[in-house]
Formats: structure tokens, sequence, C-alpha cells
């Protein structure tokens, strides 16, 4: 490797043998880190001609708590349409007390922003706002919330409030040898609820651990009868529920540990609108759909890493060596010129060059992969002070990425994690890979940040320790936490019985006969099914119905096993995989359900639903 292409920093520093024990890996990462920073900063210099600017807007007082409002689906609670704020009732009945918190502080800042500029229309009182979720949440003898805090709480606690290392300090990341401890997360309780918790059920300032890391338990996901929901297995409505949660979850979870949350907001972006580097993902996206239909990762991003993995994912030094600045220049002008022809040389370009490439595809996007809006709060994550709680920070921002950031990260993951699977021939450990990868998708360069010696070393250790958990927790990060669905759940039910009040008052007003409109409606769901049987739909498969009886022991699986054992002709090909099961109505949208969900867990939960074997949609 080039010695040249290291920092001052790294040439003070005696040179190290990559085969000596795992004891000197922490150094050797920083040691990436900074090479890593120094060919960026030479690639920079290559292409200055070719970097666009995000202007970032600086938001004005009230302004970035009336943009979270609308953001977190709650833009009625002021301006014009205020004085009728109903619709955000139901909305506001679901949340949490941390929850609510969060939002009436927001709302709070609006309101006394709004009155000093002597706006016309009408502002809320806020004590008006949650007034009536107060009541419900006093009265509702179904409010699980404050019965299942205890008990679940109890259920974790003292198993994953182990806390992080600190920030800067040499040992950086738990060498991965090292056996942990497996602990479950619990996604059942309000992660600041369970913050909360913590620090009411302890007098003691929970302090940041200088112990050995090796202590630290290794996250799993807990099994849920009622299956483990995941982005991408929700309908859109839903899933923009779940947006909105997510966000004020996360700005609940920051307020009760005292992070300052701050959203950016790219206001004016000069970009290009054809090619490949330098492009808006979203512009990407658009131009490659136009070849290839549906594709949900930019074609570009799919191909260097294809190439990557063609020269083998055991190469010692993959993604650490970069290939020659000049030669990337040129590739680039080639590939932007020839890419979409299909007329470019894929064989010229050696595998270095192509992982080059790639992290330059990610380092020149016009908004960063990680979004204008959350990038700071990805950064924040570092000063969260235990292990779970970034965890949990890092799952509400994953959900919060728009599609195309967070796909493309998805992919960008995986990839990362195939590259590790082979550190004992590649000698990639994730801690080199994440060393060698946070720069490129933490330090937004299109955004101008500029920053001092210190402020990077301590940018270093906390991303790339950010980064790690991005890799290792990938699947874990991807799913929606249970409270959060069964929040949705909620809005769903008092949405429903709303819709059913107001129909049957327009029936009433019409004249029209009441009781027959409410047997009709009861009868709906029942359809001669017995009870303890469901009938499970399938359009599109030869047995297009069936019933099933419903046992302790039956799963999602066992259902799709049934109908496939009964297909024929071409049918018989359909693999495990390519049909899903699905619930559908009652208290949810749609929810594609796992192979582990115990139906009739799940029908207790949802007794209103519907059942259908489906394909996912493109």
């Amino acid at each position: 490797m080039n010695q040249e292409s290291t920092t001052t920093r790294v040439m003070e520093k005696p040179p190290f043998d990559r085969s000596i024990s795992q004891d000197s890996l922490d150094e050797l990462s920083m040691e990436d880190y900074w090479i890593e920073l120094e060919n960026i900063k030479k690639s920079s210099e290559n292409r200055q001609e070719d970097q666009e600017v995000v202007v970032v807007k600086e938001p004005d007082e009230g302004e970035l708590e009336e943009e979270w409002l609308k953001e977190a689906g709650l833009s009625n609670l002021f301006g014009e349409s205020a004085g009728d704020p109903q619709e955000s009732m139901v909305f506001l009945s679901t949340l949490t007390r941390t929850q609510a918190a969060a939002v009436q502080k927001r709302v709070e800042t609006v309101s006394q922003t709004l009155r000093k500029k002597n706006k016309q229309y009408q502002i809320p009182d806020v004590r008006d706002i949650f007034a009536q979720q107060r009541e419900s949440k006093e009265t509702a003898p179904d409010d699980t919330e404050s019965q299942s805090l205890r008990t679940n709480e109890n259920k974790y606690q003292g198993r994953d409030d182990q806390t992080s290392n600190l920030v800067g300090e040499e040992k950086l990341i738990p060498p991965e040898e090292t056996p942990a401890p497996e602990t479950d997360i619990n996604l059942e309780v309000s992660f600041a609820e369970q913050a909360l918790n913590q620090k009411e059920s302890s007098k003691e300032k929970i302090q940041k651990s200088k112990g050995d890391d090796a202590t630290l338990p290794s996250f799993r996901l807990p099994k849920d009868k009622t299956g483990t929901t995941r982005i991408g297995d929700l309908a859109p409505q839903d899933m923009k529920k779940v947006c909105h949660l997510a966000l004020i979850e996360l700005t609940a979870l920051y307020d009760v540990l005292g992070i300052e949350l701050k959203q950016q907001k790219a206001v004016k972006i000069k970009t290009r609108d054809s090619g490949l580097f330098c492009i808006p993902l979203t512009v990407l996206l658009e131009q490659d759909q136009r070849k290839v239909l549906g594709t949900r990762i930019p074609l570009i991003f799919q191909k260097l890493i294809s190439r990557i993995e063609e020269g083998g994912l055991e190469t010692e030094g993959l993604l650490r060596i970069p290939g020659a600045a000049i030669r990337i220049k040129n590739l680039c002008q080639e590939l932007e010129a020839k890419f979409y022809e299909g007329t470019f040389n894929w064989e010229s370009v050696k595998q270095h060059d192509a992982a080059s490439l790639l992290k330059l595809f990610i380092r020149e996007l016009p908004q960063p992969l990680l979004s204008v809006e959350y990038l700071k709060a990805f950064q924040a994550v570092q000063n969260l002070p235990t292990k779970k709680q970034q965890l949990q920070a890092l799952n509400l921002l994953v959900i919060l990425l728009p599609d195309a950031n967070r796909d493309t990260l998805k992919a960008l993951l995986e990839f990362l994690q195939r590259v590790i699977d082979n550190k004992e021939k590649n000698k990639m450990t994730v801690m080199n890979v994440a060393m060698v990868m946070a720069p490129n998708l933490f330090m937004c360069h299109a955004l101008g940040l500029k920053s001092s010696e210190q402020r990077e070393f301590v940018m270093a250790a906390g991303t790339a320790n950010t980064m790690h958990l991005l890799i290792k927790y990938q699947k874990l990060l991807w799913t929606i936490p249970k409270f959060i669905v069964n929040q949705v759940r909620k809005q769903n039910t008092e949405n429903h019985k709303k819709d059913k009040r107001a129909m049957k008052k327009l029936l009433k007003k019409m004249a029209y006969d009441r009781e027959k409109y409410e047997k009709q409606d009861k009868s709906t769901n029942d359809a001669d099914v017995p009870q303890g049987v469901i009938r499970v739909q399938a359009p599109h498969l030869s047995k297009v119905s069936m019933a099933i009886q419903l046992t302790e022991e039956l799963k999602a699986s066992d259902v799709l096993a049934r109908f496939l054992s009964q297909e024929s002709g071409v049918a018989q090909t359909l693999k495990k995989g390519e049909v899903f099961l699905y619930e559908i109505g009652g208290n949810i949208g749609e929810r594609c359900l796992d192979d582990d969900t115990y139906m009739k867990d799940l029908y207790q939960l949802n007794p209103n639903a519907e059942w259908v074997i489906k394909s996912k949609p493109l």
C-alpha cells in the first residue's frame, strides 16, 4: 500500500503488521480511517469541478418545530386549520407519555412564535389540544401502555442497559472474536419510555463505561408470536403512520436523554439531471426505471458491487486499498458516456478501482445517503449513553429515511457483510470495514462541512462505532418495533369507529334502516366461518380458498405449505418465498406475515382481518 497516502499523524506512528494479534486492531482501524480520509481528499481535488453544492437553510425561530410538526403529520394543530384539530385527536390519543411530551414541547414553541408574529388565525392552547388525549387515556379500559410498561420493562431490565464505551477512547469497537452474551432487545415498549423508566428507577447517573468492551451484550430480535414486521411488510398508508410515529418517538428518546435533535432541510440544490455521479438518487432511479422496470437500487451501484464480487471477496485489503486517483477520474468520465449505451468495457475495471468508484458514488451524491434531514441525527447517535439506545435510535432513523436512500443503504450494508464474511482471507474485519466506510457515509462533502482535527478524531471514533452497529445489526434495524405497529393498529381502530359513527349518522339522516346496516356490517367478517376457523383466500393459486382450523402451533408457513402442496402444473414451480400470507383489514391496512407468525395469536389481535396469499408488489 502507498505509504505516501497516509496523513502526518499516521506517519508519526510505527508501521503496523496486519498479521499481528487482535489486540492491535483498534489502533490499526484508526489508521484505516485516516488513510481513507486522505484518499478522499485527494479524490475530491481531482474531481473538484464536478462537485455539486447543497444549500442548507438555517431555520428561523419556531420554524424547526413547525417543520417537525408537519413531518409528524400534525400540521393541523397550528395555522389556518388549527381551529379544528379533531383529525389529530385520534393520533394524539395513541401516543405514550414521552411522545406526547415531545409533541407538546414543539406545539408550545410554535404557538409562542406565531403569537409573536401576530398571526391572524387562531392559536390553539396546548392544554386544550392534550386535554382530550389525557381524558381518553384515563378512561380507556384497554389502554395497555401503562400496564405493559412496567411488566415488559422489568422483563428486559438489567440485561440490556450496559453502556457503550467512551467516544474517542483507544478501544473503539469490541473484538468480534470475543463471545458476548446475547440479549433480546425490547421492541414491545416505547424506547423513550424505557429510557425514562430507567432514569426514574435509578437515582444514579448513567456513566459511560471505561471497562472491558467484551462484556457488552450482543443484541438479538426476540421471538414475537404475532410475527415480526419488517420495513416493506406494511401498506403505504400504514407505513406513513409508522414514519410519523418514528419521528415523534426518536425526538422523545433524544429529549429524555438530553440530546439535541436538529433536522436540516435542503432548500436549494445545484444538481445535474442526468448521468451517474453527482446525481440525486431519485433522479437516478427514474432514469434507471426506464431501463429496468421496478428497480429500487441504482443500476450503476448494483453493477459496481457485482464487479467487486466478480473479482472475489477474498482479496486482501478489499475496500481499504484505493485505485489510482487519475485512473478513477478517467473511469468516471468513460462510465458517464458509455454506461447506459452498454458499450463500457467492464473488463478494464480492476477490483480496487470498482471499490473506489463505489465509495465515490456514495460520497458524491448531492444529498447524503443518510439524507440531509437526518445526517446530524445519525452523527448524534454516538452521544447516546448506552449501546441499546444507540441501536434504538438507528432503528428509528432507518425507518425515517426516504425509500430510495433506505433501499440503497440496505444493499450496501448487505454487501459489506459479505465482505466481512471473508475476513479470514481479506483481512477486513467489521472494525476495518467500519473505519473505511464511515468517512464516506458520515462526512458529507456536498454540504461543505469543515471541522477541526480534534472534532475529526471524535467523529472518527463515534461514526465508526455507528457504522459498526449499522453493519452488525442490519436485520434488527430494518424491523418496525411492535409498539409502533400496535399504535398504528390503535389509530386504525379509532378511525374505523369514527367512520362508522359518521356513516350511521348519515344513514339515519337519509332515513335508511339502521338495523339493516348494522346487521350487514356485522356479517361482513363472519362470512359463515365457524369459531376458531379462518378462511384463507389465494386468488392466484389453483386452490383459491381454504378453511383452516386454528391451533396453538399453527404458523403462517404451515398455511402456505398447505396451499402450495396442492398446486399442479406450472403453479407447482412456485417456491416458498415467492408468495406470502397477508393479514388484510381489521385494525391494519395490509401486512405481510413472516413464516414464524402464530396464526391463533394474530387472529386474537386482529379478529376482523382477512387472510390472503399473494406475491409482494414490486
